[in-house]
């Protein structure tokens, strides 16, 4: 929707240009063209919105069709009726269906263009080169952890081995699949269990959960990459340690997830983490689009990660 309000209003602004005597003159063009199709824009976006469950069960081609004679029907009928107030003259209301026609042909094209260059196969192997990118940095420690203990206290041993398996298992979990919050969160725990292995005291973890579903469908390795940058750069630096404090939590329909450490090395911190940072962000760009963000807070004690995505992802039908 933003897409196609952006492309709407920049081609107003083109036609505003065009029709302007002298440049001065730009300004009052464009918007006396806003005021013609920003209504027809807000309606034929409500329209597409109630249909789109219909839209996405229609070949493509078909559904193209159908999209461009609701834009045109949508507009004959407003400029028509504009026609009658003595507000536009017939030939303007006819110039107006068919740029209207032509906007949303344009328009058409380039997100099929696009979804074409964001083809399934392409954004797979972006997801698996994005996951291998993912270096975890912890499983030489927590092995070293392990070793320390196999001999003192081999029951303790082996269930951080367990932990480790499962770790191993989700860093090869196919890229394109979603794994629910529950998995991530224990994914997420086993971790900082096994870096509790190896910091003792020196790592405190504060869970906030709130009341919110542990089937949502999230991209897997959200959660793990951010802890062990928590710990790595915000509590090893220590000698006293500090807290890592996550916080899940349901706003209406997006799901919130903020990671925050102490500052420990905030210089470090700031280079080390950006490589994960930028990882997940644009994970969640192949993901989710434009619906999903990222964003980094550095205060003066602590340092937060905040990523936003909706509680559900739609998929069209197959086909």
């Amino acid at each position: 929707m933003l897409r196609v309000l952006i492309g709407i209003n920049v081609l107003a602004m083109l036609a505003a240009l065009v029709r302007a005597p002298r440049l001065a003159d730009w300004a009052s063009q464009y918007v006396e063209l806003a005021a013609m199709v920003e209504p027809l824009l807000l309606i034929n976006l409500g329209l597409l919105c109630l249909l789109r469950d219909i839209l996405w069960r229609l070949p493509m081609r078909l559904g193209q069709t159908f999209v461009v004679a609701l834009t045109s029907g949508v507009a004959s009928a407003l400029f028509f009726y504009v026609s009658t107030l003595g507000l536009l003259d017939f030939d303007g209301a006819m110039r107006a269906v068919l740029l209207t026609a032509a906007a949303t042909a344009l328009l058409l094209g380039y997100f099929e263009l696009r979804s074409r260059a964001f083809s399934p196969a392409q954004t797979e192997a972006r997801l698996a080169a994005l996951n291998a990118r993912i270096r975890p940095h912890f499983l030489f420690n927590s092995l070293n952890a392990v070793l320390s203990l196999i001999r003192a206290r081999p029951q303790q041993a082996e269930a951080a081995l367990e932990a480790l398996s499962d770790l191993f298992r989700a860093a090869m979990r196919d890229p394109g699949e979603l794994v629910s919050l529950a998995d991530e969160i224990e994914l997420g725990r086993q971790y900082l269990e096994l870096e509790n292995l190896r910091l003792g005291e020196r790592l405190a973890v504060d869970w906030k959960i709130g009341t919110i579903s542990m089937n949502l469908p999230i991209p897997p390795l959200m959660l793990q990459p951010l802890l062990e940058n928590a710990v790595y750069h915000g509590i090893e630096p220590s000698p006293t340690g500090g807290t890592v404090s996550i916080e899940i939590e349901q706003s209406g329909d997006e799901l919130r997830i903020a990671i925050t450490n102490p500052t420990v090395g905030q210089a470090q911190h700031a280079v080390g983490n950006q490589i994960a940072v930028a990882n997940i962000r644009e994970r969640l760009a192949l993901y989710y689009d434009l619906e999903a963000r990222l964003e980094t807070r550095v205060g003066k004690e602590n340092y937060e990660v905040r990523i936003v995505l909706p509680c559900q992802r739609r998929h069209p039908p197959p086909r």
